[in-house]
């Protein structure tokens, strides 16, 4: 079953201790079917070096397994909350990243200071509120899904043009249209997080780029009028 579908959600999770995103077993990828309203997850805790796409967990959109014989990563309440919630994407990312989760350990959203930024991200990188103590003892990783989907409620927050969030004390979700876009987007965000702070140690009273020239970036490669690369 999804047997193309399970490919590359293998790839995406073995692509992401190559990119320097994951350490030991501390991130998982996945994608959605909307067909069939499946989805297929990376199993927990598997080491990234013996994966293969024949582990990968098929789960309907409540979470049970429709096919597989390892557990689902723990994350996978918070994947299917951001399915059922941002229905035009197609795979998420989670990982543990230094520079990302260093802003999310911090409780800072991830300023947009210059157009490497504006080039991927539609304004500065949100993060969300603390999750409370009864949201952290009562459906962990469901909360932390809801909390994300309050996070782009709250600030209006197109989901396609602001990819990424950071979940305060915890760390970095992507997505994309599908799992390869998702890992992408995971790329660039710690590449421009990394930005961020060596940017803020140069210049500690920086302030972000002006919105002329973060609009005219981000248009220049998404919406109707983008001309850059090639057709």
């Amino acid at each position: 079953m999804l047997e193309a579908l399970k490919a590359a959600v293998c790839q995406a999770n073995l692509s992401l201790p190559g990119y320097g995103l994951v350490t030991l077993t501390w991130g998982n990828a996945s994608a959605v079917w909307r067909e069939e309203g499946l989805v297929v997850i990376k199993p927990s805790g598997v080491d990234y070096g013996s994966m293969k796409p024949e582990d990968m967990v098929v789960v309907d959109m409540e979470g049970r397994i429709v096919e597989g014989v390892l557990r689902p990563s723990s994350d996978l309440a918070t994947h299917l909350e951001l399915y059922r919630s941002f229905p035009r994407i197609g795979g998420v990312v989670h990982t543990h990243s230094t520079y990302a989760t260093s802003f999310a350990q911090a409780e800072r959203e991830i300023p947009c200071y210059g157009t490497t930024h504006a080039d991927h991200f539609h304004g500065a990188v949100p993060c969300t509120r603390a999750l409370t103590q009864t949201e952290i003892e009562t459906g962990y990783e469901l909360n932390t899904g809801k909390v994300i989907v309050e996070t782009f409620r709250q600030k209006n927050l197109d989901a396609l043009e602001m990819p990424a969030v950071l979940v305060s004390k915890h760390g970095p979700f992507t997505w994309g249209m599908d799992v390869s876009n998702a890992v992408e987007n995971s790329v660039v965000l710690e590449a421009v997080a990394q930005t961020a702070w060596l940017t803020e140690g140069l210049a500690p009273q920086v302030q972000p780029a002006p919105g002329y020239l973060l609009e005219k970036h981000y248009s220049r490669k998404h919406g109707p009028n983008a001309y850059y690369g090639q057709k």
